[in-house]
């Protein structure tokens, strides 16, 4: 039995929803995992990211417009502004988190020479 033009739609809506789960898990297994500060600053700079992705996509509606209400009508479909503000506001303070976590890393760097947690642990003593 094949199925319709409208079930593959929906499976291709929800498409971007099991990207966003992918990046989550692929960022939350490498923070897991990892030892080294650099790949750890990554994932959870992807994982921000992922983050920002799912809310853009709740504001998200098929047909919607630019939320500018003098341009449009009352009654007109738009995309909802509050995600769009919250993903702008969640990038700036991913951005300097970012920077902070990377200064202390190259600090960290200098100061024991690797980015290994368990051998900066056994060179703190």
């Amino acid at each position: 039995m094949t199925a319709s033009i409208a079930e593959k739609m929906d499976w291709l809506g929800n498409a971007s929803y099991v990207v966003v789960a992918l990046l989550v898990i692929m960022a939350l297994y490498t923070i897991i995992t990892q030892k080294n500060l650099l790949k750890i600053c990554v994932a959870l700079a992807v994982l921000g990211s992922s983050v920002n992705l799912f809310l853009v996509l709740l504001g998200y509606r098929d047909g919607g417009s630019i939320p500018i209400y003098h341009m449009k009508g009352a009654g007109d479909l738009m995309v909802l502004p509050t995600p769009q503000c919250l993903t702008l506001t969640a990038i700036v303070i991913a951005l300097a988190t970012t920077a902070l976590m990377l200064s202390l890393i190259i600090l960290i760097h200098k100061h024991y020479g690797t980015l290994d947690i368990d051998e900066i642990r056994r060179l703190r003593g």
